[in-house]
C-alpha cells in the first residue's frame, strides 16, 4: 500500500503544478489583451483551478466511477465556498461586488440545484443523463456568452492602474500551458487510479473518497490560488476564481463527464448538494446583513468552521 500512497500524493503534485503552469501560461496571454481581474478569475483562473477537477471526473467518468465523479464535483464545490473564501478572509476582509452575488453566486446556486432536478431516480439510485449533460455544457455555454457580452460591454471594465507586465512571452506562455495540461492529466490518472484503491482497502465508497480526499486534493489550486491573490491586494481575482471554478465544475465538468457517460451516484449525495446550496446561502446572507458585501474574519472562521463540521460527518456517515 505504501507505493499507492506515494503516487496518490504525487499524482496531486502533479495536479498543482500542473495548475500552476496553466494558469500562469494562461494569465500571461490574458494580460496583453487587458482584461480584467474579476474576468480573469472567472475565466482563466477558474478554468485553470478547475482542471483537476476536469481531469478527474473525466477520467473517473471514462472508467464508469459515478459516485467518484459526483463526489469531487459537489465535495469540490463546497470545499471552495468554504475553505476557499474562508481562508482568503483570514488572510484580509475582502468586498464581493453585488454584480457578483446577483449573476455567478446565484447561477452557483442554480447549478447545485439542477444537480437534483436532471437526476433520474432508480429506487436509491441516481443518474445524470447524457441529455442532462448536454444541456449542463449548453448552459456553460450560455454562461461564457453572457460574460464576454458583459465584458464587450463594458460591465467588466479592467482596472485603472496599469496591470504589471507578465515576465512570459507569448512563446513561453503557450509552452507553460501545454506542460500544465500534461501535467494534469497524468497527474489526474494517478489520483483516480489510486483513490480507488484507498476506498476498497478501507472498504470506504467511491462518493466518500471524491468528497473528502479527492474534493480536497483537486480544491487545491483554488485554495493557493485564492490566498496569492488577496496576498497582492487581487481580491477580485480570488473571489472571481472561486466562483467561477464552482460554475464550471457543476456545468462544464459534471457535463462533461456525464457526456461521456451518464453519472450514476448513491442518493445521500443529494444531502451533500443540500448543503452546498446551504452554505452558499449562508454566505450571502452574512454578506447583506453586513450592508458592505463584505466577507470579515468572523464568516471566515464560520466558514471554516462549518466546513470542518461536514468533514466530520461525512466521515461519520461514510
Amino acid at each position: 500500500m505504501f507505493l499507492v500512497y506515494l503516487f496518490f500524493v504525487f499524482g496531486f503534485a502533479l495536479l498543482v503544478k500542473g495548475a500552476d503552469w496553466l494558469i500562469d501560461g494562461a494569465s500571461a496571454i490574458a494580460r496583453r489583451l487587458k482584461i480584467s481581474d474579476i474576468v480573469i478569475g472567472l475565466t482563466v483562473v477558474a478554468f485553470g483551478t478547475s482542471a483537476p477537477e476536469l481531469v478527474v471526473s473525466v477520467i473517473s467518468s471514462i472508467k464508469d466511477s459515478g459516485e467518484l465523479v459526483a463526489g469531487n464535483v459537489i465535495g469540490s464545490n463546497i470545499t471552495n465556498i468554504s475553505i476557499g473564501l474562508g481562508v482568503a478572509g483570514l488572510v484580509a476582509p475582502f468586498i464581493i461586488k453585488k454584480s457578483l452575488i446577483k449573476k455567478e453566486i446565484l447561477l452557483g446556486i442554480l447549478g447545485a440545484a439542477l444537480i437534483y432536478f436532471l437526476a433520474i431516480r432508480s429506487g436509491e439510485i441516481l443518474t445524470i443523463s447524457r441529455l442532462s449533460g448536454g444541456l449542463l455544457v449548453l448552459g456553460f455555454a450560455m454562461f461564457l456568452g453572457w460574460l464576454y457580452y458583459d465584458m464587450k460591454s463594458g460591465k467588466h471594465p479592467p482596472e485603472l492602474e496599469e496591470a504589471p507586465k507578465h515576465k512570459h512571452g507569448i512563446p513561453a506562455a503557450i509552452t507553460l500551458t501545454t506542460a500544465g495540461l500534461a501535467g494534469l492529466a497524468f497527474g489526474g490518472e494517478l489520483v483516480v487510479n489510486n483513490a480507488l484503491k484507498i476506498a476498497e482497502h478501507f472498504g470506504a465508497s467511491e462518493s466518500l473518497i471524491g468528497l473528502s480526499l479527492v474534493a480536497i486534493g483537486t480544491s487545491l489550486p483554488e485554495l493557493v490560488t485564492s490566498i496569492v491573490a488577496m496576498k497582492k491586494g487581487k481580491s477580485s481575482m480570488a473571489v472571481g476564481g472561486i466562483v467561477g471554478s464552482n460554475i464550471f465544475n457543476i456545468f462544464w465538468v459534471l457535463g462533461l463527464s456525464a457526456l461521456i457517460r451518464p453519472i450514476t451516484f448513491h442518493e445521500r449525495l443529494i444531502f451533500d448538494v443540500q448543503i452546498l446550496i446551504g452554505i452558499t446561502l449562508l454566505l450571502i446572507t452574512t454578506i447583506f446583513v453586513s450592508k458592505r458585501y463584505e466577507v470579515s474574519r468572523w464568516q471566515a472562521v464560520m466558514l471554516s468552521l462549518i466546513y470542518f463540521a461536514y468533514l466530520f460527518f461525512i466521515f461519520w456517515r461514510g
